[in-house]
């Protein structure tokens, strides 16, 4: 009786953990076409979803960011037109945090989070930037010089915001993390 108690009681924090994780992403991608006052740079707003995978794949394997990056990526580009792919940045972004050693080079979650997606956004615009090159769709040099006005704002803004997103979640997977054990 008692392990059957303890099996159901696992089973209601992992729903749980699902419920609250799968509403995150919906708010952050709901947020993405949203232009709220004080939210924008010269009609630039945050990256909610890359925001997301990085504060998911800080403390997560490879594996588990690349996952992060690509349905995130599949659900921004299930918004847009989807041709560039968002998945390439997004997954790449969630490889790289992973791999990342934080904590041989900065302690404090609230300093390094917001260098981390500050980082992130620029890799994630030129990877969007090279697509574009590719596919040729505008002149190379426009191409280019929008993509540092674009990396520039996408990054400062989603740094900014990166701590509404991730110091809620932080806190939620940490208590998942000490319930389950």
């Amino acid at each position: 009786m008692f392990r059957r108690l303890d099996r159901w009681r696992l089973w209601q924090l992992q729903a749980l953990d699902a419920l609250i994780n799968g509403l995150s992403v919906v708010v952050c991608i709901l947020l993405l076409p949203m232009r709220l006052p004080g939210m924008e740079i010269l009609g630039i707003g945050p990256h909610w979803a890359l925001i997301w995978v990085v504060s998911w794949s800080v403390k997560r394997t490879v594996f588990q960011g690349a996952i992060a990056g690509a349905m995130l990526g599949l659900l921004q580009d299930s918004l847009t037109r989807g041709e560039p792919s968002n998945v390439w940045g997004l997954m790449l972004a969630g490889i790289l945090t992973a791999r990342l050693q934080k904590q041989k080079y900065i302690q404090e979650d609230i300093i390094s989070q917001p260098l981390i997606v500050f980082g992130m956004a620029i890799l994630n615009e030129t990877v969007m930037a090279l697509q574009y090159t590719i596919l040729g769709v505008r002149p190379v040099e426009a191409i280019w010089q929008d993509h540092q006005r674009i990396a520039l704002a996408t990054a400062i803004l989603s740094s900014l915001w990166s701590p509404a997103v991730y110091l809620p979640l932080s806190a939620w997977w940490k208590k998942m993390a000490e319930l389950q054990q």
